[in-house]
């Protein structure tokens, strides 16, 4: 096995919410790099078992599954738990996990805003703080799955929007908490996959005239991304990346 073909050979990957969609892109890339991946989900647990089957029949015991609700922070010391007891250690942990729903002002109840919060900054914060021992002692990689609404408020989504803002100001705070064994960094992205719930063609349309490529991104590219922050960033910390197809910077 040749490090240049298998970069993260021997390491050890959490990634949570990755049954489906972009966490299953980036569990696909982590695992393809050589890591052995544990792989969290919630109510997707069908999808997350045929993820695994799939890459232990690529490597055998390279990926395991762990079911939890991120809301329920006493759970979250678990899946740190859980991943050393199967794996040994813990290298990198990626926070993809993420609720989204429009909130619009003037009907947004306390329920929402617990589980917009929760899911998109309390859970992260929580699970961060249990695994930053096994980082530290790794010298590991924290990477957070922003949105750039965190930066540019998604109108109808304010809850989101504040979610991810703090997700943001988190990955910088827990860059410098976590120096200098951990990097911490985040991927803000753009129109890369469309809600599950549906969307108007026209809309679609409207938000990438709005990017300066005019197209839509993929979970591709997100976990391309990823990968970059775990084999070729070793000085870069405290950053957001955005991958948007340069919506951020477009009029």
């Amino acid at each position: 096995m040749s490090r240049m073909d298998y970069p993260l050979h021997g390491q050890v990957a959490l990634v949570t919410g990755a049954a489906r969609r972009v966490g299953a892109a980036i569990v696909r890339e982590l695992h393809a790099a050589g890591a052995a991946v544990m792989i969290h989900c919630h109510h997707s647990r069908a999808a997350a078992a045929l993820l695994a089957s799939e890459l232990n029949q690529h490597r055998a015991g390279s990926a395991e599954v762990i079911g939890a609700d991120l809301l329920q922070s006493d759970e979250l010391p678990n899946l740190v738990s859980a991943t050393l007891e199967v794996f040994g250690g813990l290298d990198i942990l990626v926070n993809n996990a993420s609720t989204f729903y429009p909130t619009p002002l003037g009907g947004i109840t306390g329920k929402e805003w617990d589980d917009l919060i929760g899911s998109n900054l309390k859970a992260p914060l929580f699970l961060a703080q249990a695994a930053a021992p096994a980082l530290r002692e790794s010298r590991g990689l924290l990477l957070n799955i922003a949105d750039i609404h965190g930066l540019r408020p998604l109108g109808g989504h304010p809850v989101y929007s504040v979610a991810k803002a703090g997700l943001i100001m988190l990955t910088r705070s827990l860059a410098r908490e976590l120096a200098p064994e951990v990097r911490v960094n985040a991927i803000a992205p753009g129109p890369v996959l469309w809600p599950e719930a549906s969307m108007e063609p026209e809309r679609q349309q409207r938000i990438l005239e709005h990017t300066l490529l005019k197209r839509a991104g993929s979970p591709t590219d997100i976990a391309r991304t990823v990968r970059f922050f775990a084999v070729d960033a070793p000085y870069v910390t405290g950053q957001i990346l955005a991958v948007d197809g340069g919506r951020s910077v477009s009029a």
